[in-house]
C-alpha cells in the first residue's frame, strides 16, 4: 500500500493520521465488515450530517475509492463484489408503454411522488434503461422523484449531492473556500431527468422541473433535517440545449471544464456540460455564505 498522505474523497479532505487511523481500525480485533466499518470511522472522525446522522454511505464510497488508490486495504466484501454490480435487472416494468403525445396542460395535475424501496428497482431499471448516462448510484443525500398524470407514469428524476468545486457556480455565489466547506451540502445536484421516451408532450419537462422545485426543500428537510438553497445540474452541450432548464428560469453560468471530478490532470476529457443553477430563495447567497 501506498504511504499515507492527506488525500481528499467524497468532498472531504483526510489527513494521514485518519488515513491511519482507519488502517488501524481495519486491523482491530473485531475485525469489521465494511458496513460496520463505516460506522466506526463516521464515530471516530465525527463524520456527520447536519442532523448528526452518520454520513456513513458517503463513508463507503469515500473508503473505496481510498482501496482502489491503494492506501488501504479493506476486507472482502460479505456477500461479493456488490460495488462492482450496479446495473439493474431490466424487466418489463420498463419496458416501452403506449405512445402518449398531449399538450402538457392536458394532461391534468402531475404528480411527483417519492420513490420508496418499493419503487426503488423501478427508478433505477427505468434510468438505466432510458437515459443516456444509464444508472449509478446517486451520491450522498439524495431524493428520488417518479411522475405521474393519474395513473400514467411520465418522467423520473433524482437529487443527490453537489460537485465539489465547479469555478462558474462558485463565482456566481461569490463565496471562499471556508464558507463553500461549511455549505456546500446545502446545494443538490438534479443528477438525473428522463422523459420517457414515448411520452411526447410540449413543456412537460419544464413544468416537471418548476413542480419540483417548489417541493424540494420541504421534502428534503423532512428526510435530511435542512433545507437547500439551491438545485444545479449540468447539461451535455453535444446531446441537449438545456431549453427545459431555460424555460423553467434555471440560469445558465458557465460550461465545464471537460474533466471529471476524480481526474485533476484531465487526462480523461469529457464533453463539456452547461451549468444551470436554480435559487430556492432570495436570500441563498446570505445562506451560503453563512457561519
Amino acid at each position: 500500500m501506498s504511504p499515507a498522505v492527506p488525500a481528499r474523497y467524497c468532498g472531504r479532505l483526510f489527513t494521514a493520521e485518519e488515513m491511519e487511523l482507519i488502517a488501524r481500525l481495519i486491523a482491530g480485533p473485531q475485525k469489521p465488515n465494511r458496513a460496520q466499518l463505516s460506522r466506526l470511522v463516521c464515530d471516530e472522525l465525527r463524520w456527520l450530517r447536519p442532523d448528526g446522522r452518520r454520513k456513513d454511505m458517503a463513508c463507503r464510497v469515500a473508503m473505496l475509492r481510498m482501496h482502489r488508490d491503494g492506501l488501504i486495504a479493506l476486507p472482502t466484501p460479505l456477500k461479493g463484489n456488490c460495488n462492482g454490480r450496479i446495473r439493474p435487472k431490466l424487466t418489463g416494468a420498463s419496458a416501452p408503454g403506449s405512445p402518449l403525445s398531449l399538450p402538457a396542460g392536458a394532461l391534468g395535475k402531475l404528480e411527483l411522488r417519492l420513490v420508496t424501496r418499493q419503487d426503488s428497482a423501478l427508478w433505477n431499471e427505468l434510468i438505466e434503461r432510458h437515459h443516456y448516462l444509464g444508472y449509478t448510484p446517486l451520491p450522498g443525500a439524495q431524493l428520488r422523484y417518479l411522475v405521474y398524470a393519474g395513473n400514467r407514469l411520465l418522467a423520473a428524476l433524482g437529487f443527490g449531492a453537489s460537485a465539489w468545486k465547479v469555478a462558474p457556480r462558485d463565482k456566481f455565489i461569490g463565496w471562499n473556500v471556508q464558507e463553500r466547506e461549511r455549505n456546500l451540502h446545502r446545494i443538490i445536484n438534479n443528477a438525473r431527468f428522463l422523459i420517457l421516451p414515448w411520452i411526447t408532450s410540449r413543456n412537460l419537462a419544464s413544468r416537471i422541473l418548476s413542480t419540483a422545485a417548489k417541493r424540494i426543500a420541504q421534502d428534503w428537510h423532512v428526510c435530511y433535517g435542512y433545507r437547500p438553497v439551491l438545485l444545479e445540474t449540468f447539461v451535455d452541450r453535444t446531446r441537449f440545449r438545456g431549453t427545459c432548464y431555460r424555460a423553467a428560469n434555471w440560469i445558465c453560468v458557465g460550461t465545464t471544464q471537460g474533466r471529471g471530478k476524480l481526474d485533476p490532470h484531465r487526462l480523461h476529457p469529457l464533453p463539456a456540460k452547461d451549468i444551470f443553477l436554480y435559487p430556492l430563495g432570495q436570500d441563498f447567497r446570505q445562506e451560503l455564505r453563512a457561519a
